[in-house]
């Protein structure tokens, strides 16, 4: 039976309401790898581990190439194999989230082989790869879309990172064209389940990088709530430190900073990817950087959950990851809870029937990044950005600061609505 509230974005917005706590499931055998030799049990036995920590959801991430190994072959036994996961977390009182489009995880790219070398297509804008995307996440969306625990899709992982650099192999697109992508796609799964809870989510070049294709508003304005994922070492804990105000507080920033963009002032928030990255975060301070993190991401307005990355380590007898993507787990790879894990389980059990109705945060620290749309400098809300810093600063004071965009600073009903009563400019902060 499902666990779910109801979306945040059908509750009034004074309504109060108890935050999804989640993990985002890395298998602890094979790791996504195990797609490829789908063993249901030792799946329940990683679910079984999950549960026992308090947790309401699971994000779930099938591998593109093995599901739709070719454009017009989606695996029916892939299918099927997804939908027995998401039974197995039903039977567990966990609801399931799916990402289609993988994408992108953990520094390896999972690309069919029809869109690459001698098929090589844009998969933002080649009219046969976005069908064949459409299809599949339709697909994938009408398979699941009669179990009350299924939540709803994310187009997929980060895809952002495909379309410009850093990646070594970029495929270029616009703003317009981004926006185009997202919108067909979300639509797709909309068709395959009507009424669920379906988004995108990108890395925070989205936020941060000057020019990129894929923009704030488009995070803020377009799906059923504006997804961040946060992660310190993105220059914030290396100028500020492991218990640095802005490192503490990095979740929470990303939160105020989406809502200058949203259109509605009480759109929904999921903190979908958050963790504790060694060696910026040592091992022995996961536990209360996780604590400061969850604590202070739930001090912001409309959240609609926290989902931690990730579920289980990684084997260490998998080659070529990153050494932080080993031991991002609550629990061990052999299923044993970590002391972060300790964390959650505890951060949820005190909350567990409690309302969840943070202060309105009155006073609003405005981002001018050269036009609302585009944000083509964006760069000022990164780390060492002046709009980033005085956000900072204004945190360490005990302000508590939200974010607007520049052009609304002097939109009354707009202030109103996000009960801000005091706007100050990034210069005025010292």
């Amino acid at each position: 039976m499902s666990t779910s509230a109801p979306p945040a974005s059908v509750l009034p917005a004074t309504a109060p309401f108890t935050p999804r706590f989640g993990a985002n499931y890395t298998p602890s055998q094979g790791w996504f790898h195990h797609w490829l030799d789908f063993d249901l049990d030792a799946v329940r036995a990683d679910l079984d581990s999950i549960a026992g920590l308090g947790l309401d959801h699971i994000r779930v991430f099938p591998l593109w190439p093995l599901f739709q190994p070719n454009r017009t072959l989606i695996r029916p036994r892939a299918v099927d194999q997804l939908v027995q996961l998401a039974d197995a977390a039903a039977e567990r009182g966990l609801d399931v989230n799916v990402d289609g489009l993988q994408g992108h995880l953990s520094s390896f790219d999972f690309l069919p082989a029809w869109t690459q070398t001698w098929h090589r297509r844009n998969i933002f804008t080649d009219p046969d790869v976005v069908a064949a995307q459409a299809a599949y996440l339709r697909t994938l969306a009408s398979a699941l879309a009669d179990r009350p625990n299924f939540i709803g899709m994310t187009l997929g992982n980060e895809i952002n990172q495909f379309s410009g650099s850093p990646h070594p192999d970029p495929d270029p697109i616009t703003p317009e064209e981004a926006g185009s992508w997202l919108r067909t796609l979300l639509a797709a799964c909309e068709e395959g389940a009507p009424g669920k809870f379906h988004l995108h989510a990108e890395y925070d070049a989205a936020w941060y990088q000057d020019a990129h294709a894929f923009t704030p508003a488009q995070a803020a304005r377009i799906g059923a709530a504006t997804a961040v994922h946060s992660w310190v070492f993105n220059g914030t804990a290396q100028r500020h430190g492991r218990t640095g105000t802005a490192t503490e507080h990095h979740a929470a920033y990303l939160i105020e900073l989406s809502k200058a963009w949203a259109i509605e002032p009480h759109r929904p928030v999921w903190l979908q990817e958050v963790g504790a990255p060694a060696p910026l975060i040592p091992a022995e301070h996961a536990a209360a950087f996780t604590e400061a993190t969850v604590s202070n991401a739930l001090d912001c307005e409309d959240v609609w959950g926290v989902t931690w990355w990730c579920s289980h380590d990684v084997s260490r007898s998998l080659a070529d990851f990153p050494e932080l993507e080993y031991g991002l787990g609550l629990l061990t790879n052999d299923r044993q809870v970590k002391p972060a894990g300790r964390t959650i389980a505890r951060l949820v059990e005190d909350r567990r029937g409690r309302p969840h109705r943070p202060a309105p945060r009155t006073t609003a620290l405005t981002v001018d990044t050269g036009g609302d749309d585009t944000a083509p400098n964006r760069s000022t809300c990164a780390p060492g950005g002046q709009f980033y810093e005085a956000f900072a600063r204004l945190t360490a004071d005990g302000v508590r600061p939200t974010a607007v965009l520049a052009s609304r600073a002097e939109d009354a009903k707009h202030l109103a609505a996000r009960s801000i009563t005091d706007v100050l400019r990034p210069d005025q902060v010292t």
